[in-house]
């Protein structure tokens, strides 16, 4: 009777929990069971580490072997469990030592020439094996990625028997260097693209500053896609941490993580047909939906009336608390999804409500059915709201204007604001709590009296004067004042010009 212990890890969420893999070997007729509820392709593992085993010319042991795969109550799923079976096997069976394994966690789906395959979502398991302070061996193919965890010691190889060989100590295989990633050029398309909008791009430039979301409203044409597209290249450098924990979800999800696209921020513009699990994330195995794949980055939304209503209510609650729990019967899973939201949508059914050729036919109960669609609570949660108007013909057509910034220089703007935010209260002002705006949005008698006259006009909620006051705060913080001046203040409300219109239309 035999036994033998490795360690793996198992995919939740963007957790990577301990899985400590017994194989056990007894007596009686041959035969390979494994409990500790797998799924199917845990289940499948046996055949394909049966053949991985005689394909190296190894022995597979005619005894009955008893796989358990502890936690019981956790599910697991995938191949990556392969790897540590096999090796569990050897040790079990005497053809590796069994005294080394404790060091080490395993990763790695095999195939049946006991090759060593890729698996997802490694970026998580390096992180957790870091931590644990054991080596990660792992297939080749996943070694760049696992590097980005930071200092954790990592081995790749590309097949079981150089696996073998290491542990046995005849073919030492060598830790990866911690690469340095180069950072990436900034491939978005430049700020200085967009002729005219002047406004929008100052309130784009805002909304980079302090982290903030916007919505902006105009006719066909008028380029809120092209501005909206042009806002990571204007956003900060991410932070490793940041980088760290967008690379993790996107490990994880279905397109697997490249380490080309290291610090460089997520930009996801979904389809307004999406699912609202689409957006939130979901499955018998929870995976993160778009929301989470746009965490630390900015997640486009276009045409936001034509979304499904009841889909664009499940933003409410991640664009409050940056995060996502998915829960299921079976497990729940919670992904980070502090995003940045920029949306776009016409005036009116048609497109052109307030256009100087008067082309708009839709009544004022058209305009408010199509507008309807956007619920008020989703409204109160956007920071910003801005009309986006026809570009003059001959702004358009002609010379392109020598005094239009490039997307390098805003950003310089941004990250000295952005850093003025950090050394005061170590976050982006759209993160400050109600404490945090007293503290740091106070406002002199006069304003806070302007602030009053503006909430009792546009009826705003007490959660749209928050946004008011975060808004004015990064204003001030792009002015270099200490202090929410009138002009500040009067510049943050402005920016709620669908409050405007709608108390207009009431």
């Amino acid at each position: 009777m035999s036994l033998a212990v490795v360690y793996s890890r198992a995919g939740a969420g963007v957790d990577a929990p301990l899985v400590t893999v017994e194989v056990h070997l007894a007596n009686g007729l041959p035969g390979l069971s494994i409990v500790g509820l797998p799924e199917a392709a845990v289940k499948e593992s046996k055949d394909r580490v049966r053949g991985a085993l005689l394909t190296s010319q190894f022995e597979f042991p005619a005894r009955r072997i008893t796989i358990n795969l502890a936690p019981a109550d956790l599910p697991k799923d995938g191949g990556r469990f392969d790897l540590p079976i096999a090796l569990g096997i050897l040790a079990a069976s005497g053809q590796i030592p069994k005294d080394k394994l404790s060091a080490y966690e395993f990763v790695g789906e095999l195939a049946l020439s006991g090759e060593l395959r890729g698996i997802r979502g490694v970026l998580p398991v390096a992180r957790q094996s870091r931590n644990a302070k054991r080596t990660l061996l792992l297939p080749e193919e996943n070694g760049a990625e696992a590097t980005l965890a930071g200092d954790a010691i990592i081995l790749a190889t590309n097949h079981l028997l150089k696996v073998c060989a290491h542990l046995n100590g005849t073919e030492k295989l060598q830790p990866l260097p911690q690469i340095e990633v180069p950072q990436q050029p900034q491939n978005h398309a430049d700020l200085s693209d967009v002729r005219g909008q002047h406004h929008a791009k100052r309130a784009l430039e805002i909304a980079a500053a302090g982290g903030h979301s916007l919505l902006m409203a105009g006719p066909p044409g008028t380029g809120k896609t092209m501005l909206a597209s042009r806002l990571p290249g204007i956003l900060p450098t991410m932070t490793e941490d940041e980088a760290l924990e967008a690379a993790a979800i996107q490990s994880i999800s279905h397109g697997g993580f490249d380490p080309a696209n290291w610090k460089q921020r997520p930009f996801r513009a979904p389809h307004h047909t999406a699912s609202g699990v689409a957006l939130v994330g979901g499955g018998s195995n929870p995976r993160p939906g778009e929301i989470s794949l746009a965490h630390n980055g900015v997640m486009f939304l276009d045409e936001l009336p034509e979304y499904d209503r009841r889909v664009l209510e499940v933003l409410r609650e991640p664009l409050e608390s940056g995060k996502v729990t998915i829960s299921r019967a079976a497990r729940q899973a919670e992904f980070p999804a502090r995003f940045q939201l920029i949306a776009a949508m016409n005036p009116c059914p048609c497109g052109y409500l307030g256009d100087a050729s008067g082309r708009c036919r839709c009544t004022i109960d058209q305009v408010q059915r199509y507008r309807g669609r956007i619920s008020g609570p989703i409204l109160d949660r956007i920071d910003m709201h801005i009309e986006v108007p026809q570009v003059p013909k001959e702004m358009l057509y002609g010379d392109r204007p020598t005094t239009e910034e490039n997307s390098a220089a805003v950003r310089l703007r941004v990250e000295k604001t952005r850093s003025r935010q950090q050394q005061r209260s170590a976050k982006a002002n759209h993160q400050l709590n109600n404490r945090e705006i007293e503290q740091y949005c106070a406002l002199d008698s006069d304003n806070r009296a302007l602030l009053e006259r503006a909430i009792e006009k546009l009826g705003l909620s007490a959660r749209a004067s928050h946004r008011i006051l975060r808004v004015a705060r990064t204003i001030a913080d792009l002015d270099n004042s200490e202090t929410i001046e009138t002009a500040h203040l009067s510049e943050a409300i402005s920016y709620r010009r669908l409050d405007r219109n709608l108390a207009g239309h009431g």
